[in-house]
């Protein structure tokens, strides 16, 4: 099988879409997937902003460097050459474009993927947001992404220690750190762009974090250490043993499915039972506004962009008995309302209680 050549649909908000793209080093941060002493924790991060776009202007690319997808591909139990077609598919995004005169400043969210992910695995999702005024930074977790491409041309490939759970388990915590580098990375941005686009356009003060699968639990770690972030989206994923035991104090969401769907797809009962009763506990205990909202019918994979992928997704059990395109939808308006409501101060009615328009929803809120 190869992937078709697919493309995304136009977003719905009023904003075009730019993207840049960092090389970030943390001095101070030694790097804990490499055996060298003298490593530094660097990152690639993608930025994609709200501009006032050309129509006629080159649209973005995908994936640049789809080679280096190879270890997702044999997570999937897909063929190494699967992802080749993605250096043809283009995005909604005009790279280096001016940004967008709408407001001052927009509130900027970070983007965390999942285990031998890759930064652009929820591009849909993300140019929704950004089409509706955010600015979204994903990081590339280099050893725990699919695989990292630096601009000298050196690849950081997937660590398979990040297959063993216990490994794991002690590199979240440090994985949560790259997210805070990249908030304060985003803080020097704002003050001086040094590729003078996004200088005085980040509002800093309204951050958000979000991620699937690892990038979940990545994101609900970065929530606990950091006051900073003001509003946590976490989905279909289990929560680390420190944030079941002291909790969150942000306002989060969990996005999942439904016990029955996990089984489906043929997750195991153990890994059910942990998800669902962790995202659950740490749910239960917020001191503030929560959400719980579980699709029955989705795949772990319907959290992504795979459903574009192929209508083949669906028969070879990557993605659910759900339509692709109405997976994204929920996600996106779930998503939209959530951070709209907590970070642009928006009363969002959808968030108050079952909504008509998405029926199949299990939706469950909590209110201080």
């Amino acid at each position: 099988m190869n992937l078709p050549v697919f493309r995304f649909p136009k977003p719905s908000g009023s904003y075009g879409i730019g993207t840049l793209t960092y090389h970030w080093v943390d001095p101070g941060r030694p790097e804990a997937f490499t055996a060298n002493s003298n490593d530094r924790r660097e990152l690639m991060v993608q930025i994609w902003y709200p501009a006032k776009v050309d129509p006629s202007s080159p649209r973005a690319p995908y994936v640049p460097n789809p080679g280096a997808l190879a270890p997702l591909a044999r997570l999937l139990h897909w063929r190494a050459f699967i992802f080749r077609p993605l250096k043809y598919i283009t995005t909604n995004a005009i790279e280096s474009a001016p940004v967008a005169h709408g407001e001052p400043s927009f509130p900027v969210l970070i983007c965390s993927h999942g285990r031998s992910g890759f930064r652009q695995e929820n591009t849909r999702l993300v140019e929704e947001l950004v089409s509706h005024g955010y600015i979204v930074a994903a990081i590339d977790h280099p050893y725990a992404a699919s695989g990292v491409v630096f601009p000298d041309g050196r690849r950081a490939t997937f660590d398979t220690r990040m297959l063993d759970r216990t490994f794991v388990d002690g590199k979240i915590p440090y994985l949560a750190q790259d997210a805070i580098f990249t908030l304060n990375q985003l803080g020097a941005l704002n003050q001086s762009d040094p590729k003078g686009i996004l200088t005085g356009r980040l509002d800093l003060q309204r951050a958000g974090i979000f991620g699937l699968s690892l990038g979940g639990e990545v994101s609900a770690e970065a929530c606990l250490l950091e006051p900073r972030f003001r509003a946590c989206l976490v989905m279909d994923v289990w929560m680390p043993a420190d944030v079941v035991r002291a909790g969150l104090r942000r306002p989060t969401m969990w996005l999942t499915r439904d016990a029955k769907t996990m089984q489906l797809e043929g997750w195991a009962q153990a890994d059910i039972d942990e998800t669902l009763t962790t995202m659950r506990a740490v749910f239960e205990s917020l001191p503030g506004d929560g959400y719980f909202v579980q699709v029955p019918g989705m795949f772990h994979q319907d959290f992504s962009d795979a459903s574009f992928f192929s209508p083949l997704t669906s028969w070879l059990g990557v993605t659910g008995p759900i339509n692709g395109r109405r997976a994204q939808g929920v996600i996106s308006a779930y998503s939209l309302a959530f951070f709209d409501r907590h970070l642009k101060g928006r009363p969002e009615v959808l968030l108050n209680g079952p909504a008509q328009q998405y029926p199949e929803v299990l939706f469950e809120t909590r209110r201080p």
